[in-house]
């Protein structure tokens, strides 16, 4: 624990030095403040030796090269440590800060194999302390691996918790970006199928309303006035639908490509479909009189399927699945069921293509269930309103 808090503190020591020195010639300042220190301590020992002098200097003033070439400066500052040491001088203070500022620094931009080998002199010197009497060498051995080893490993988890916090970020960009991909995607289906549809019944409104209007023998004139202005209202109301979805179209980037609406016709290629693509049992159960519906209320039908063959696909590949369509007078029942896994335990079901489904039936005047089926598995139960059309 001790040696943690003091890793923690060397962190912020170091950072708050980075931070103060922004500089970009804060290297050289550090260089010569450093070397200064070093041969005035040199001069008050009364080492008169040139090459204690001359080490000190070697062991500080490579700090200049730290932006440039940090590896060399390593390099020079470590066998000038170690030259010290061997010629039994006495390490300035000046020259332990400038080694231990340095291997945090080579930790903190590069990986273990870059710092370690500079490490290893000193675990030879702390092991073997060459020339020095046994207890005190070995102190000072034990001691400077220590301090050299520690500072580079405190870089070096600097440098792992940035790296992690970049991918973090990086990955939640990713996520975003998708999730707004998806949601244009959607936003672009959405649009195309709301025209298709809504323009015909609105279209047809006005069609019939202006028929009526011309057609309609002996009609009073309040009469073909109000059947002028259902017409008028549906021709405004197809003017400003067309208006909104163009500004959908824009912003989801959408070809204005026209395909045919599927149905529940199409339930049929869908499922073979699934099958191909997920290799499991896929089934189509259709209960009661099959008759021709609503567009809409089929097209809901079948985009809560797809939705729901997908999410199954995914979520429980390998998976039976089940389609069934129950026809009542009033309404269409849409059961989806697989005998995967099913829901974990109390997590919420939701998600996006849940979400969609919900809108689709709640738009159509309809609504739907996500649970776990009886017998296992996940189970879509859709009820929708079955709005017969005349053939």
């Amino acid at each position: 624990m001790k040696h943690v808090r003091q890793g923690a503190l060397l962190d912020r020591a170091v950072g708050t030095v980075a931070r103060v020195t922004g500089a970009p010639d804060w290297p050289y300042i550090a260089a010569g403040l450093l070397g200064l220190a070093a041969m005035v301590e040199v001069v008050n020992r009364d080492e008169n030796s040139s090459l204690a002098l001359l080490l000190a200097l070697w062991a500080t003033l490579p700090v200049a090269l730290v932006r440039i070439q940090l590896v060399a400066a390593m390099v020079m500052i470590t066998a000038a440590t170690f030259l010290t040491l061997l010629a039994q001088y006495a390490l300035p203070r000046a020259g332990l800060v400038a080694l231990v500022a340095v291997c945090y620094l080579l930790g903190r931009h590069y990986r273990r194999r870059a710092w370690v080998p500079l490490v290893a002199p000193f675990v030879a010197y702390a092991i073997t302390p060459f020339g020095a009497e046994p207890p005190d060498g070995r102190f000072s051995g034990v001691l400077l691996l220590a301090l050299t080893a520690g500072s580079a490993a405190v870089g070096a988890g600097r440098r792992a918790r940035d790296e992690a916090r970049d991918r973090d970020a990086s990955t939640r960009a990713i996520a975003d970006t998708l999730l707004e991909h998806a949601a244009r995607g959607e936003r672009a289906r959405i649009a195309r199928e709301l025209h298709d549809v809504v323009a015909h019944h609105l279209s047809m409104i006005a069609v019939q309303a202006e028929t009526a209007r011309l057609t309609t023998p002996g009609l009073p004139a309040e009469g073909a006035k109000r059947l002028f202005a259902i017409g008028a209202t549906a021709r405004a109301a197809l003017t400003e639908m067309r208006r909104l979805l163009g500004v959908l179209r824009e912003d989801a980037g959408a070809e204005s490509t026209r395909r045919p609406l599927p149905g529940l016709e199409q339930l049929n290629e869908l499922m073979d479909e699934a099958r191909d693509l997920g290799g499991a049992s896929t089934r189509l159960i259709v209960r009661g009189h099959v008759e021709p519906l609503d567009p809409g209320v089929e097209l809901t039908a079948y985009r809560i399927v797809q939705e729901a063959l997908t999410n199954a696909r995914r979520h429980a590949p390998g998976a039976a699945v089940d389609v069934e369509l129950d026809y009542a007078d009033e309404t269409l029942r849409v059961r989806v069921r697989d005998n995967g896994p099913g829901p974990q335990g109390d997590a919420p079901v939701n998600g996006h293509g849940l979400s969609g489904m919900h809108e689709r039936a709640t738009m159509v005047g309809g609504k739907l269930r996500i649970a776990t089926a009886s017998v296992g598995g996940f189970l879509v139960e859709a009820t929708l309103p079955a709005s017969r059309v005349d053939t």
